[in-house]
């Protein structure tokens, strides 16, 4: 059973990655539920204050085995615990759920998950990872306590996958993003598809802050805005780090509306509580990669005769590796040279 446990695990992980740092201030999550060894769902948590993805799982659950679609917004979370605890007694008895961080016990912008596993009491549950967080965990418990078969496994891979909701609990997490070719070279444009190039603005969109090189602001002229996304959101606040002051202020990034822009020499920000997203050059990077904790690399399939590289030395881990709707390779590593 450990090996099957581990495999639906996997597809768990797999799927919360998807969605890294796209739920912050929460942490990235997955669920699987199977029955009789047999896939019903997979699905993660998406973004802060909607379903979380033990409800968005049981949901599709319900769906795979009623054959009925719901007709409310599945992100409603409110409305979606109040679908599931109106089904009848013992609609999903026979499911297994596999999770990748224990169950919520507390009640914050959205209702309880261990409260509601509790009402619809599937068979078991499997925990990837306990919660860390003081006040937080004790979901495993409320489940066993009443009966409900709970397996925790504790496996690195989920642990990998929390670490920058651990992190910005305390400090700055801290991601650098780049983008260059298949043979490593940068620069002459756009370099990502418009798909990863989406995704970049939907970081952009959660993120607390932007931070950029000031010759990049005065080279490229950047707006740094969110505007690949259908609603526009707000464009996140930028730090401009720069030993000179001076900037032209027709560059775009400066006239964007509800913006905050810090010219700074120094990072302490960096020490708030908070992520922060870093977009710029090998020199940027050179001189703050001790501040980095993870790279986020986008390589797209294309060869370039640019001259410009990210020439830096550092040592990184692989952390998870997929493609942006089948063009550009993502990245993750974790910048262990610290």
């Amino acid at each position: 059973m450990i090996g099957t446990d581990s495999y639906f695990l996997d597809i768990a992980i797999s799927k919360a990655w998807e969605y890294q740092l796209l739920t912050y201030p929460n942490p990235a999550v997955g669920v699987v539920i199977t029955i009789d060894g047999k896939l019903l769902s997979v699905e993660a948590h998406q973004k802060a204050g909607t379903s979380h993805a033990e409800v968005l799982a049981f949901l599709s659950a319900y769906e795979s085995l009623s054959g009925e679609q719901i007709s409310f917004d599945r992100f409603d979370a409110h409305k979606a615990h109040e679908f599931l605890l109106s089904l009848e007694a013992g609609f999903f008895s026979q499911t297994t759920l596999f999770v990748t961080l224990e169950p919520c016990s507390h009640i914050g912008k959205t209702p309880s998950c261990s409260s509601l596993i509790l009402k619809l009491q599937p068979l078991r549950v499997v925990i990837a990872k306990l919660d860390p967080i003081d006040g937080h965990g004790g979901g495993a418990g409320m489940l066993e306590q009443q009966g409900i078969k709970v397996d925790i496994i504790e496996s690195k891979e989920a642990n990998d996958l929390l670490e920058p909701f651990m992190i910005w609990q305390n400090r700055a997490f801290v991601v650098f993003k780049l983008a260059q070719t298949l043979n490593g070279n940068v620069g002459g444009g756009y370099i990502s598809s418009k798909e990863s190039l989406t995704l970049v603005h939907r970081y952009r969109e959660v993120c607390s802050s932007m931070l950029i090189g000031g010759n990049t602001v005065r080279i490229d002229r950047p707006t740094l805005d969110c505007r690949f996304l259908e609603a526009n959101p707000k464009a996140p606040d930028v730090y401009i780090y720069s030993r000179q002051k001076e900037f032209d202020k027709s560059i775009p990034l400066f006239d964007v509306v509800n913006r905050s822009v810090h010219i700074v020499d120094n990072v302490d920000f960096l020490d708030k509580p908070s992520f922060v997203l870093i977009e710029g050059t090998g020199s940027l990077l050179d001189s703050l990669h001790s501040y980095v904790d993870w790279l986020l690399n986008f390589v797209a399939p294309k060869f370039s005769n640019h001259s410009l590289s990210y020439n830096v030395e550092m040592d990184l881990e692989f952390l998870k590796c997929r493609t942006v709707d089948g063009k550009d390779i993502l990245i993750w590593s974790r910048n262990s040279g610290q």
